[in-house]
C-alpha cells in the first residue's frame, strides 16, 4: 500500500518566500519519496485563514492532511516538520496526531524531529551557516517561553567550540534578546555586522522587525548604538544544506 508524507511547517502568508522555502523542501522530498503521497500543511491557523481570504489559497491543518490521507487508505504515515525548535508548535503537531490515532488507532503516524534535535544538529547546521571567521554575523531567531528555546544558546556555543568568536544569536521572542547582542558587540568593539534571519522563512519578522528602518527594528536599534548593518534576507529553507538536515530527519524514521 502507498505510503505518506506530510510536511509541516508554521506557515507564510508571504508567496515567494512560501515558494523559496517551504515549497523547494516539498519538491525534493516529492522527488526523493516519489512513490509517496506527499501534502502539506500549515500549523498556524491565522495564516490558513488570511491565505484564503486573501488569496482563495487553501492550505491543511495536520488534521485535515491526516483525514485526506486517510481517504486516500494511506495508513502509514510520517510526518517532516520544518521547524527549527520543538517547541510549542511542535507539540501542536504531537496533539493532533495522538486525537487522530485515537480514533484511527489502527494507522501509524510517525513525527520526525526538528531542525534542532539530535547532538550532530548542531555541527551540521554551523556547517550549512558557512561563516567566515572574519565577518560578524547577528542572527534573528523567532524563539519561545518554551523551554526548548535554550537550544538557541546551545547552537551559539557549539559556533564558538567551532571557532566563530563574532558571530551571535539572538531572538524575537525567547530569553536572548537584540540587548544583550548590542552589549556583546560594544565589548568587542564591533562597528560593522551583517544581520540575518534564523528562520525557516525570511517572513514579516524579517522584513519588518529585523531589517526594516521602523523604531524598535534589529537594524534601526543597532544603528542607534553606532553599528553598522548589512542585511540578508534568506530564510533557512532556501539552503540547500538546511533542506539536507531535515530531509535526513525524515530518512531516519522512514527506513529510506
Amino acid at each position: 500500500m502507498k505510503k505518506g508524507i506530510i510536511v509541516t511547517s508554521f506557515g507564510t502568508s508571504h508567496n515567494e518566500t512560501r515558494e523559496l522555502c517551504i515549497e523547494s523542501i516539498e519538491n525534493r522530498i516529492k522527488e526523493k519519496y516519489n512513490d509517496y503521497l506527499v501534502l502539506r500543511a500549515f500549523t498556524s491557523r491565522m495564516v490558513i485563514n488570511k491565505l484564503k481570504k486573501r488569496d482563495n489559497y487553501p492550505v491543511d491543518t495536520p488534521t485535515q492532511a491526516l483525514e485526506r490521507m486517510k481517504k486516500e487508505g494511506i495508513k502509514e504515515i510520517y510526518i517532516q516538520p520544518l521547524l527549527i525548535i520543538e517547541g510549542h508548535e511542535y507539540e501542536k503537531i504531537l496533539r493532533e496526531v495522538d486525537n487522530f490515532l485515537e480514533g484511527n488507532p489502527d494507522f501509524k503516524v510517525t513525527v520526525a524531529k526538528a531542525l534542532l534535535s539530535h547532538e550532530m544538529d548542531y555541527e551540521n547546521t554551523v556547517k550549512a551557516l558557512e561563516l567566515d571567521k572574519e565577518e560578524a554575523v547577528v542572527f534573528m531567531g523567532h524563539g519561545s517561553d518554551h523551554a526548548t528555546d535554550i537550544s538557541y544558546k546551545k547552537l551559539e556555543d557549539v559556533i564558538r567550540k567551532n571557532g566563530y568568536e563574532n558571530v551571535f544569536i539572538a531572538t524575537v521572542e525567547g530569553s536572548l534578546g537584540i540587548d544583550d547582542v548590542v552589549k556583546k558587540l560594544k565589548e568587542k568593539s564591533i562597528k560593522r555586522v551583517v544581520l540575518k534571519p534564523f528562520m525557516l522563512v525570511a517572513g514579516v519578522h524579517a522584513l519588518e522587525d529585523m531589517a526594516s528602518d521602523e523604531e524598535g527594528s534589529w537594524k534601526t536599534i543597532l544603528e542607534k548604538n553606532a553599528i553598522d548593518v548589512k542585511t540578508q534576507m534568506i530564510g533557512l529553507g532556501q539552503v540547500k544544506a538546511f533542506q539536507d538536515i531535515f530531509i535526513e530527519h525524515l530518512d531516519r524514521v522512514s527506513g529510506e
